[in-house]
């Protein structure tokens, strides 16, 4: 069985963490995949606290197992976040879209392991000097919002460059992926796209539809004059704000406003028209529903057989 000291630290039998995905990791799935052996992770985004402490409260109903919070910086309710997971006394947060350091010390002092998502070898060691348990190198290759790096470059280059444990994410859906990212010196994978399509996933059906019959060129990058670029499927919405970003009479505000909720009525409302499918590139790989732990047993199954194997390729 595939396992790191990650697994021991972090309660979990199988060194897979499943992405904090707006719109899409509520407490169905991030139980589910606890449920599995991994680490569930329910998605902060712009919860209220309020709102944020009843998911958290619904998926204790439904997993006895540990399971974190992705806390969205650039959440207008940020402050309000950062309390309830120490209230709520959460074992592990992850931290996307900016630097967490204002949170770092009163998070740390409550037991909690921070685990920021990084796109630079920069950031990775910022972290490592605050405190952070591990880091998430996360290449351009995922869903959502990405950096410039690749995770082939990504994740090598970080572990090189920090102490604490590395978890590769971008670009890995099966086991092939997951033993990829231990020879490149990760200790665990986080894995969204692949969660799109699990039973306990609670998007609509017609996001997991489009995933589902994605083909290898079916993302793009959209967003990159705006400052923060976003991979989606290629639908009717993503190809207009790629058209629109690239004409210099559209404004920075019109492209905001184009984008304003688009990723809600894509994972809560399913429309194909309006909405942003967020997506890897992996997409192509990933053409089977299944439940969550056969997800994860299914990769790690495999990724075990082929580290297994390696050492027939050497002579």
């Amino acid at each position: 069985m595939i396992a790191s000291k990650l697994c021991e630290d972090l309660g979990i039998k199988y060194p897979v963490i499943q992405g904090g995905m707006a719109w899409v990791a509520d407490a169905s799935l991030a139980s589910a995949v606890s449920n599995a052996g991994g680490l569930g992770i329910i998605a902060g985004m712009n919860m209220n606290g309020e709102q944020l402490t009843a998911e958290i409260r619904r998926a204790r109903q439904l997993t006895d197992r540990p399971f974190g919070v992705n806390v969205m910086l650039m959440s207008p309710y940020a402050d309000e976040v950062a309390k309830v997971v120490i209230d709520e006394k959460i074992p592990v947060i992850t931290t996307g879209a900016g630097n967490p350091g204002i949170y770092m010390k009163d998070w740390l002092a409550a037991g909690i392991k921070v685990i920021p998502v990084v796109a630079s070898v920069a950031l990775a060691r910022m972290m490592e000097k605050r405190g952070a348990y591990a880091v998430v190198a996360e290449g351009g290759e995922s869903g959502g919002h990405i950096g410039e790096l690749s995770t082939m470059a990504l994740v090598p280059e970080v572990c090189s460059a920090v102490k604490i444990p590395v978890i590769a994410a971008g670009g890995i859906a099966d086991g092939r992926g997951m033993a990829a990212a231990f020879m490149l010196g990760a200790c665990a994978v986080q894995v969204g796209t692949r969660f799109l399509v699990a039973y306990e996933c609670t998007i609509h059906e017609n996001y997991k539809k489009l995933v589902l019959k994605a083909g290898d060129r079916e993302t793009m990058v959209t967003g990159r004059r705006l400052g923060h670029p976003v991979r989606a499927l290629k639908t009717p919405l993503a190809n207009l704000f790629k058209a629109k970003e690239a004409d210099s009479s559209v404004t920075d505000e019109e492209l905001e406003n184009l984008g304003r909720g688009a990723l809600y009525r894509a994972a809560r409302e399913g429309d194909v028209e309006n909405g942003s499918f967020l997506c890897g590139e992996i997409a192509g790989l990933v053409n089977k529903e299944q439940s969550a732990a056969e997800i994860i047993t299914e990769m790690c199954s495999q990724a075990e057989a082929l580290l297994k194997g390696a050492a027939s390729l050497v002579r």
